[in-house]
């Protein structure tokens, strides 16, 4: 196996399980093989109707023998990711999935940052870890969601959660989740109308250097067209894309 081949593998083991951590905040939501596919599925439910969307990964895997699987295992909602390496044409791909009866829902790039070299911006706003239930509390009003509990605020948690303040209003957050000695960075969001000030980079320096301090060997994360003009700048390297296709005639994710 090249070290590229088993980088792009590593990374996908990364996405999986941060991912599946990051959607268990409200139900279990866990990462599994089943042979040489990931899933990322809810937990047994009493009510069957409850269960949200699953998503299989899939790389270097025919399409074929990934549709065989899918269609063995899979509830009824479900999306598939395939994982194209930089340098695989991804015609292909598209070609052999639409003709199984799939449509490509969207694309996003996939990215790594080996936490080398981790740039330092200057400081254009308070950029800070989320540590009381009080800053918890209020983003949770912002986000619409459950604050994080008040025993996920600590050095032990399984993420870590910033935000970039601007006078008392949080204007910007992102998240980084511990995932097999690595990090996955998630939920990346500025304000429209603090954009175009270094925010972003402001607080992807500071996650990313705390995940360094953590241990981490390295932060995943995938990024649709706008953010794969950012990470780049903080010294993320796209390393593959995602080609994330749902069967036809079901609801996109």
């Amino acid at each position: 196996m090249t070290t590229a081949k088993r980088e792009i593998e590593s990374a996908i083991e990364v996405f999986v399980h941060g991912y599946s951590i990051g959607k268990s905040r409200t139900f279990p939501y866990e990462a599994s093989r089943v042979g040489p596919l990931w899933l990322m599925r809810d937990a047994e439910r009493k009510n069957s109707r409850d269960y949200r969307n699953e998503e299989w990964v899939v790389h270097d895997v025919a399409a074929q023998e990934a549709d065989t699987i899918v269609r063995q295992h899979a509830r009824p909602g479900f999306a598939i990711s395939v994982v194209i390496a930089n340098d695989e044409p991804d015609g292909p791909t598209r070609t052999a999935y639409k003709a199984l009866g799939y449509r490509l829902l969207r694309t996003e790039g996939f990215f790594i940052h080996r936490l080398r070299l981790i740039p330092s911006p200057p400081a254009v706003a308070l950029v800070e870890r989320v540590r009381t239930a009080e800053r918890a509390a209020q983003l949770g009003k912002v986000m619409r969601r459950r604050p994080i509990a008040d025993n996920l605020l600590g050095d032990g948690a399984p993420f870590r959660q910033y935000v970039a303040v601007d006078g008392d209003a949080i204007v910007g957050r992102v998240r980084s989740v511990d995932a097999v000695d690595a990090t996955w960075c998630a939920d990346m969001y500025v304000e429209p109308s603090h954009r175009r000030r270094g925010l972003g980079q402001a607080l992807m320096s500071k996650m990313l250097h705390d995940d360094r301090a953590q241990g981490s060997r390295c932060s995943v994360l995938t990024a649709t067209h706008t953010g794969a003009l950012l990470y780049p700048r903080t010294g993320y390297e796209r390393i593959g894309t995602l080609l994330i296709f749902g069967p036809k005639g079901r609801t996109p994710l």
